[in-house]
This record gives C-alpha cells, sequence and structure tokens, in this order.
C-alpha cells in the first residue's frame, strides 16, 4: 500500500518581529556551566555563577533532543530543506515564510496510559520545536511548497530562472 506525501500550506508573512536564531555562543555556555557543576557536585564555581542562574536538568534534556534533524541540499533548479519529525501529524507542523526567512515550527503531544492488574501507568510527554533559516538569494518566495510523509517534512525552494543559470567554469593558468 503506497502512502502519499500530504502537502502542507506556507504562510506568508509581513511582520517586523525578526525570528529568534540560535545563539551558538549561549548554548556552549550553558554546556560549559554545567559540565563545571557535574564536576564536584557543583560546589566548584569558577565563574561564580548562581544555582539559579542554570535552567533544571529536565528542561535542557527536553530543549536539545526535540530540535529536528534537518538536511538542506541545493541543486541546479531548487533547494531542498528536509527535517526529520517521527511521530508527529501534518497538522501540528507550521511552515512559513517571512521577511527573508523561512521558519518551521512544530509540537508534539504524547499520552501513554497502561492498565494491568497490578499497576496502573500513566504518561504524558511534549515539546516544541522552532527553527528559521534565511533564504538565499534568488529564491522564488511565492513557489516555495512542503510535504509531510512518514515523520519527514520536504520543503522545496525553487530557484527564479535567472539564478538557474550554470555557474561558469574559469581555467587556472600557470603564472
Amino acid at each position: 500500500m503506497a502512502e502519499t506525501a500530504t502537502k502542507l500550506p506556507i504562510k506568508q508573512e509581513k511582520s517586523s518581529s525578526v525570528p529568534q536564531m540560535w545563539q551558538p555562543f549561549e548554548s556552549l555556555r550553558q554546556e560549559i556551566d554545567r559540565l563545571f557543576n557535574d564536576f564536584g557536585q557543583g560546589f566548584w564555581r569558577p565563574f561564580g555563577r548562581s544555582l539559579f542562574a542554570h535552567e533544571p536538568l529536565f528542561q535542557r534534556e527536553m530543549r536539545l533532543t526535540t530540535m529536528p534533524a534537518v538536511d538542506v541540499i541545493e541543486s541546479e533548479k531548487a533547494y531542498e530543506v528536509t527535517a526529520e519529525l517521527p511521530g508527529m501529524d501534518e497538522k501540528n507542523i507550521e511552515v512559513k515564510v517571512a521577511n527573508g526567512f523561512l521558519t518551521i515550527k512544530g509540537e508534539k503531544q504524547e499520552e501513554k496510559e497502561e492498565k494491568k492488574k497490578d499497576y496502573y501507568l500513566q504518561e504524558r510527554s511534549f515539546g516544541s520545536f522552532e527553527r528559521s533559516f534565511g533564504l538565499p538569494e534568488g529564491v522564488d518566495a511565492d513557489k516555495i511548497e512542503a510535504s509531510f510523509k512518514k515523520g519527514v517534512l520536504t520543503v522545496m525552494l525553487p530557484k527564479k530562472p535567472e539564478a538557474q543559470k550554470p555557474a561558469k567554469k574559469i581555467e587556472v593558468k600557470a603564472a
């Protein structure tokens, strides 16, 4: 039985807000702080930071595990962004283009309930993510398409005809 991909709508927004970008140095600082806290059970603080300056472990782990893996591939005619979103439904995914950025948002909610003779187990987990990418020059924003199939989101960013010109090879001469 063949499954078909579900097309997702692309929202075009003209807003003045800039999407929250990934801050590599902030996450590096937090990871180094965590390592120093783990070393010596948190008694040694070379940077003199308070215990209250750190987010709880469960929130830190949730943030790191909910960020989807993304591949970006450039071909002659388009860019293809592929995000792995296992266990998610297309209704919980939002793709939009605003102010020169492609933003992918998603929210996952899972509930597990198990009733047996000796015990009752109920678990809930949830998490959300948001990733933004600057649109490359030459992308036709009006023709961007997104599809979702078997836990994989594919966003096609077609290039404008003038951006599809083949690269010019330049000969290297000996000096």
